[in-house]
């Protein structure tokens, strides 16, 4: 749970500790939910200007530099594999950054297999529930990271 825009910022700050050059995270939540805000706090953690982060909804994708790029992708706008495909997704995924993609769920089929996928959920005006699911691979792996670390 996190009750305030700090604590989601600090988690993705915590998040961003353990990623490694590939990882994918699948951001999935209603408007306002938090993902943007989370993006900022992994943006931190990675040594990025925080005053750079911002919601990639126009630009579709914003490119962070920081010990290792963050490459903030939003799907909002896209209808399918062929956006997808136009925004050039694939060459963020092996470019040895860290990418991040705002709605993931509306082109799913995307998303590779190993990501991690993050909800966030309202549970009041201020307070959210963020939940994290990896089925394979690096997601499964920062999962099992994040559950150790308590």
């Amino acid at each position: 749970m996190s009750h305030r825009p700090e604590e989601t910022e600090k988690l993705g700050e915590e998040l961003a500790k353990l990623l490694q050059p590939g990882d994918v995270l699948a951001l999935c939540g209603e408007l306002g939910s938090g993902k943007t805000c989370f993006v900022r706090g992994v943006a931190r953690g990675l040594g990025v200007d925080e005053g750079l982060v911002a919601s990639p909804s126009f630009t579709l994708v914003n490119e962070y530099p920081g010990r290792m790029p963050l490459y903030h992708v939003d799907f909002y706008r896209l209808r399918g594999m062929d956006d997808v495909e136009s925004i050039g997704f694939r060459e963020y995924l092996v470019s040895g950054g860290a990418v991040a993609v705002e709605w993931a769920d509306r082109v799913r089929e995307a998303i590779p297999p190993e990501a991690l996928w993050i909800h966030f959920t309202f549970k009041g005006d201020t307070t959210r529930e963020i939940a994290m699911r990896g089925e394979e691979g690096r997601g499964r792996a920062i999962v099992e990271a994040l559950y150790k670390r308590g």
